[in-house]
């Protein structure tokens, strides 16, 4: 798979993998994350995964755009190591419609679902958590069912609260801070995934995935009580990179 090099102003560098969202390609926006990591490239500040794509960030009068090319091409000469045979999966408690999931009603009848199916679709199997972003934690989660995809809002919220679950196209993510927002919402989790209190305030990471385990209102509120007196650990898993990718 080649890259594809464009500069985003004086100090940036966009290196394109592939054009498609899909596992195989974000395996690669890894591996080179990975790659940069190792590599220590003078000059380099950070670097940002994306659905298909690194955003490069460094110092020009450091490191020169062209040089900065150069050693990117050199770390695609360096051996791919495989996939890992297993992954880790992040457990998420949610629980679906009525106040916590709006729009679940509508999403269902766009589907031509009971609510009852779309639950149990949207919580069947893990995502993978491709990027983050737009605000601190936010996952943007891959491989959802077009079974229940929906379009955004025509009207976006002035106001999501924080941990609410959303669908926008064959896309779905989690809130992690109250803040406008167009996505079609179907559920909420109290679990926080992001803290500025904690050692490592952002819970999730790109290159993991997340499943959504769907809990009525007592074991919501149990969850909540948890989270309230600190007592709530967060459940993970490990599975086959064959079961999440299937």
């Amino acid at each position: 798979m080649s890259f594809n090099f464009q500069p985003l102003g004086d100090s940036a560098l966009r290196i394109q993998v592939g054009d498609r969202i899909d596992p195989s390609v974000h395996q690669r926006v890894r591996v080179l994350c990975r790659q940069l990591e190792n590599a220590k490239i003078p000059g380099v500040v950070e670097w940002i995964p994306t659905y298909c794509a690194v955003t490069v960030m460094y110092h020009p009068h450091q490191i020169g755009y062209q040089t900065l090319c150069r050693y990117v091409k050199e770390l695609r000469e360096e051996p791919v190591e495989d996939a890992a045979s297993t992954v880790e999966v992040i457990h998420l408690p949610v629980i679906y419609g009525g106040d916590w999931g709006p729009d679940l009603i509508s999403v269902a009848e766009l589907n031509g679902l009971s609510m009852e199916e779309v639950i149990r679709i949207h919580s069947e199997k893990p995502y993978l958590v491709y990027m983050m972003g737009f605000v601190p934690g936010f996952p943007y989660l891959g491989g959802m069912s077009p079974k229940i995809a929906a379009s955004r809002l025509a009207e976006p919220r002035p106001r999501i609260p924080a941990g609410s679950v959303g669908i926008a196209g064959i896309q779905t993510g989690v809130y992690p801070l109250e803040t406008p927002g167009g996505w079609r919402l179907i559920g909420h989790t109290p679990v926080p995934l992001y803290d500025p209190d904690r050692e490592r305030p952002i819970l999730l990471e790109a290159g993991q995935y997340v499943k959504f385990d769907p809990v009525d209102e007592e074991g919501y509120r149990f969850v909540c009580e948890q989270v309230k007196n600190g007592s709530y650990q967060t459940k993970k898993s490990v599975c086959l990179q064959e079961e999440v990718e299937s």
